[in-house]
């Protein structure tokens, strides 16, 4: 993470010119606060509480308190107790819908009417515009290939040989480790196990089922809980260990995730006639084709995670609609799309996520705005969770089909103009 030697100049004379050395080597110093201010944290959300927070902020009261705290916002208050701490209000977001998008999945089948929430002039029409024309060459295919989500406590040791002692009898406790996880959740799993040693540190990736969460409260506390059994009753006591060891991916993109799973990997396919891709997008399956290969060496030469042109604007948006952890887009929008000229010169189109981190129950999707979300998807009941991967993989696919042409056509700016600055130059 260097910066150039020029560049570091011309940045440190731009801020000599407005500020003295000194003045700025004051600004930075530790200021220890004489009398600092609290807030009335915790997670009450009753009117006395919600009347002593807004006093706190008094510099930001009024208009800033009536568009946080409307008057919906403030009856619903009790819904958001478990989601948030120091609740002061919500946030608005508009809503856009993109479809229809035809699902040919073995979990999500049919059309479905995608709801995103975003700030992104021109994101919704363009999903939309793709949306529609995988529904017009008959939907795409999808389906979830493979699904878990991972914890990984890590141990410390005084020795290799003590690692190697303590592995040696973890991997005779498969049983019993199963046990003590799955007393503690009534719909997780304990899928399978994997163990890494460096040195005389042990990094075991505990991977679940969740069921229809996304799970990533229901693994931790599942974990805590063999941890802790683990300690007792090893005959070999590891030193100190932490419930996570930043060895499972979760919240970043990693090159683990990527070949194997996090969450649900899933997988789409479709094929374009050439007068469909013509009609829709105004660009040929070769234009295509030829834009791809090139985004793909370009991808690769910057040192990307996998090839893929925006698989994060329409997650993030439909992860924000529904209720999802939107951290978790750091590593749901990793994967790969791939485009191919078929005999016939139609395009053959796939995209794979292995990465994505969705649930249809817990965390954020019992929210109001965020329930409505997913009832306007349908999603409720087994293998929703399912459904929503796959969706989403479709969804990806529409994004990417309708911005590679764009810009195979001249319109990606000419789009953002219209869209996202109107008549008004910004």
């Amino acid at each position: 993470m260097s910066t150039g030697i020029d560049r570091a100049g011309r940045y440190i004379a731009e801020l000599l010119q407005t500020r003295d050395a000194e003045v700025l080597a004051e600004r930075l110093k530790p200021h220890p606060p004489q009398d600092l201010r609290r807030f009335p944290s915790g997670t009450q959300v009753d009117e006395t509480i919600l009347e002593a927070r807004w006093k706190a902020l008094s510099a930001a009261a009024g208009e800033a308190q009536s568009a946080l705290l409307d008057p919906q916002t403030l009856a619903q208050a009790e819904r958001y107790r478990h989601n948030i701490e120091n609740f002061v209000g919500t946030v608005k977001l508009p809503v856009g819908i993109a479809g229809p998008l035809r699902v040919n999945g073995l979990f999500a089948n049919g059309e479905f009417f995608v709801p995103l929430a975003t700030t992104e002039a021109a994101l919704v029409a363009s999903y939309s515009r793709g949306a529609l024309l995988i529904s017009l060459a008959g939907g795409c295919t999808a389906t979830v290939l493979d699904e878990s989500v991972g914890r990984a406590p890590g141990f410390a040791f005084k020795s290799l040989a003590d690692a190697g002692q303590f592995v040696a009898w973890l991997v005779t406790q498969t049983e019993m480790l199963r046990e003590v996880a799955e007393s503690t959740t009534r719909h997780g799993k304990l899928k399978d196990m994997r163990i890494s040693i460096e040195g005389n540190h042990v990094y075991v990736m505990f991977e679940y089922m969740t069921g229809e969460a996304s799970g990533q409260n229901m693994v931790t506390i599942a974990t805590d809980a063999v941890c802790r059994h683990v300690v007792e009753a090893s005959p070999v006591k590891p030193l100190y260990y932490y419930v996570e060891a930043n060895f499972s991916g979760d919240k970043k993109a990693s090159a683990q995730s990527f070949q194997l799973v996090r969450g649900k990997k899933v997988t789409a396919e479709a094929f374009f006639p050439a007068r469909l891709i013509e009609k829709v997008l105004h660009a040929t399956p070769r234009q295509m084709v030829d834009y791809w290969r090139m985004s793909a060496i370009g991808g690769v030469l910057s040192g990307t995670m996998g090839v893929q042109g925006h698989y994060a604007n329409g997650i993030a948006a439909l992860y924000i609609a529904c209720g999802q952890d939107a951290a978790c887009v750091s590593e749901s929008a990793v994967g790969v799309t791939r485009m191919e000229l078929t005999e016939s010169g139609d395009l053959y189109t796939a995209v794979t996520l292995p990465n994505l981190m969705v649930g249809t129950v817990g965390g954020g999707t019992g929210l109001p705005s965020q329930r409505a979300c997913l009832e306007i998807l349908g999603l409720s009941g087994p293998d929703s969770a399912r459904a929503l991967a796959e969706i989403c993989a479709a969804l990806c696919m529409a994004g990417e089909l309708s911005i590679i042409g764009a810009l195979c056509a001249g319109h990606f700016t000419r789009a953002h103009q219209s869209l996202a600055r109107g008549a008004e130059r910004r």
